[in-house]
């Protein structure tokens, strides 16, 4: 039944028994993230086959903006927490998307060799930078606070959150899915431009579904305090608006850092540095043994998560660039592009999650169900094995001396139920293992080790870079395929060798958490 308050003009009816605001923020969230994957996927390609970036210069400028996206959500998360509220955080962040994705339709003239020397759009480039810098404050103000909005949907202890959350996350990852496919076809076939701009068609319908659907948000999107807001900030300018011209004076520091990957990196490093410091601080001088104990079992899993996910991450790096010069992609008699590929993590989550979700309260149900560092680490030892299939797979080539398409889709499935064995425990356990006066800053800490493992992943992809402008010559498929063996090799052996570390540590680690499963 539909109850409307004229006031306030919000509907609070319900759809298939969950709010309906709930699949406001599915289609929102679904349409930002076929923005997102839509691009990431075709990045380096675009920037190695267009521009004609080394693969090492095309690799750090994908580094630099993943690195940096996934660390800015901290950010845009505390400024709504703090003034703006969710609502408006995710109208902001989705207008500086769209403008972003829309920028990355500007493809300018493609490169090319004169004298031996490569000639670029210089123009066209700055572009694309400044694209990207807004894509990565868009993504700050919009990706923490859409998951924020749909927690509020649901009165405290309602036993429909979790199934709400699950349905959300269908959304990613169907975003993730569709995205990958189409933006990754129009852009390998008919050109850059259509790819990156059908990215951001999908970030501006996302928008247009949010705007629609405010009436369905209640006021758990709204500021929490408004008169705060419009406070003026230095006598001149409301405290919201100086917000806004904050993050938008940021954007040329935005340009300049993806372009300067070690600076990212660097940074990183220092940040993490003192953020573990400030929880070794608290651990041993500001709280009793049982916390100090699960702070260092916390610790310890953000430490072997930087590595699963620098190994997970190669998707959109080296195994990307795998598929484009080494793969058979011919399936079926259809020519899959190589930045389709990156399609399989989503598909294969869509089919595995409903399983994953049923096996461990089978196995909690026997006394069986594995502790969160074991199913860290068999989470890290499938992200190794994933590796270790490539490398199977480039020890058998085809009579054309490249590699069958099944061996990439065997490493994405094992990535996959890696990542189904870690992703889904990390931040419970963030919440679980760290004291509650610091729970948001090791949430922080967590969000921070993650945007590390993205320029981690990329120096990682690098080990196998190729520069044909400076050699003068492309490589052979059977002399990239040696390259690329190499790298995976190494891969599967950190991958493998960090997880059976991690599972011999496991039963000390059961003990420091204290009852903490």
């Amino acid at each position: 039944m539909s109850h409307t308050n004229p006031a306030s003009r919000i509907v609070t009816d319900e759809l298939w028994g969950h709010p309906k605001g709930l699949y406001v923020c599915f289609f929102t969230e679904m349409w930002e993230r076929f923005s997102f994957y839509g691009m990431k996927f075709l990045l380096v390609l675009y920037l190695t086959k267009y521009h004609l970036f080394s693969d090492a210069a095309g690799l750090d400028v994908l580094g630099a903006y993943a690195g940096l996206v996934y660390a800015l959500p901290v950010i845009g998360g505390m400024l709504a927490d703090r003034y703006l509220g969710a609502r408006k955080a995710v109208l902001f962040g989705g207008i500086l998307l769209v403008f972003g994705h829309l920028l990355m339709a500007v493809e300018g003239d493609q490169a090319r060799m004169v004298n031996q020397l490569v000639v670029r759009d210089t123009f066209a480039l700055n572009v694309f930078y400044l694209a990207l810098a807004l894509i990565i404050v868009g993504v700050g103000f919009l990706k923490p606070n859409i998951s924020t909005i749909v927690g509020k949907l649901y009165p405290e202890n309602d036993p429909r959150r979790d199934s709400g959350f699950t349905i959300f996350y269908m959304g990613i990852n169907l975003g993730s899915f569709l995205a990958t496919l189409i933006c990754g076809y129009l852009g390998e076939t008919y050109g850059w431009k259509y790819g990156f701009g059908a990215a951001g068609i999908g970030m501006l319908l996302g928008l247009v579904t949010f705007l629609y659907g405010q009436r369905y948000l209640g006021h758990y999107a709204d500021p929490p305090n408004p008169e705060l807001l419009r406070e003026k900030v230095l006598g001149i300018i409301s405290r919201e608006w100086a917000i806004y011209l904050g993050a938008v004076l940021t954007l040329p520091v935005m340009w300049y850092l993806v372009q300067r990957e070690h600076w990212v990196h660097n940074t990183q490093w220092g940040l993490l540095a003192m953020a573990v410091g400030g929880m070794m601080f608290y651990a041993f001088m500001k709280t009793d043994k049982i916390h100090r104990d699960r702070l260092i079992v916390l610790m310890v899993l953000i430490l072997f998560s930087i590595i699963f996910w620098a190994l997970f991450e190669q998707a959109g790096a080296s195994m990307t660039l795998f598929a484009d010069r080494v793969l058979n992609r011919a399936v079926f008699g259809f020519e899959v592009k190589a930045s389709m590929f990156g399609s399989l993590n989503a598909f294969f989550i869509i089919l595995l999650a409903p399983v994953f979700a049923w096996l461990w309260v089978w196995l909690a149900k026997r006394n069986m169900e594995p502790s969160t560092p074991a199913k860290f680490a068999l989470g890290l030892i499938q992200a190794g094995l994933g590796f270790g299939a490539l490398v199977l797979g480039i020890s058998m080539p085809e009579h054309t001396g490249k590699v069958a398409a099944i061996w990439l889709v065997l490493a994405y499935l094992l990535h996959t139920t890696g990542e189904l064995s870690l992703s889904p425990v990390g931040l419970s356990a963030v919440t679980k293992l760290s004291p509650p006066q610091i729970v948001g800053f090791s949430m922080g800490t967590w969000f921070l080790a993650t945007a590390l493992s993205e320029t981690l992943a990329t120096r990682l992809s690098k080990l196998a870079a190729v520069d044909a402008s400076a050699t003068g010559a492309v490589l052979s498929v059977a002399d990239q395929a040696a390259k690329y063996a190499e790298l995976f090799d190494f891969l599967f052996k950190l991958g493998v060798g960090s997880g059976i570390v991690l599972l011999l540590l496991t039963p000390v680690l059961k003990k420091l958490s204290h009852g903490i499963h």
